[in-house]
């Protein structure tokens, strides 16, 4: 019998609020559609707003979709879910979510949001992209390296899977 060994599919993590503008949700969800389309399984945190955006895109693509839920069940969990992780964490879940990941894309911002951005870059070695969030200066007002600005969800999807085929 011959074994084949295959490589397990790029998991991206589409993090941002769970309450959002139209236009976030919007891009979220072309950015769900995107990764879908190029055989990534989307990661989110699993409800509302920017996470449930994604999965919609995602799912309607025919991807895969995993939510890393902070709660102890899968109650209000996103209907687009292909699965879903119920961690019982609360927002310790962020480093679940982000550190599952080969690449993270986020939209929006909230300081949820925020937290996983910061872990994201902080565990180094995968891209993190940023549309429509938070620009991080230090205290001279410098950018502080770490997340790439996308402007559209194209680009987004595009820095994240760079290398990674």
């Amino acid at each position: 019998m011959t074994q084949v060994m295959t490589q397990p599919a790029v998991q991206v993590a589409v993090c941002g609020p769970a309450e959002c503008s139209a236009a976030e949700a919007a891009a979220a969800r072309e950015v769900g559609a995107l990764l879908a389309r190029s055989g990534a399984v989307v990661l989110c945190g699993g409800y509302g707003g920017v996470m449930a955006a994604a999965a919609q895109g995602a799912a309607g693509a025919g991807g895969v979709v995993i939510g890393i839920l902070s709660g102890a069940d899968r109650s209000g969990a996103s209907p687009h879910l292909t699965a879903a992780v119920a961690t019982g964490m609360g927002q310790a879940r962020n480093s679940v979510l982000v550190g599952s990941a080969d690449a993270v894309v986020v939209v929006g911002g909230s300081w949820g949001t925020l937290s996983e951005v910061a872990m994201a870059v902080r565990q180094g070695g995968k891209p993190v992209v940023g549309l429509g969030t938070w620009q991080i200066v230090d205290a001279r007002g410098e950018a502080v390296p770490g997340v790439v600005a996308a402007d559209d969800p194209a680009t987004a999807v595009a820095l994240a899977l760079e290398g990674r085929d």
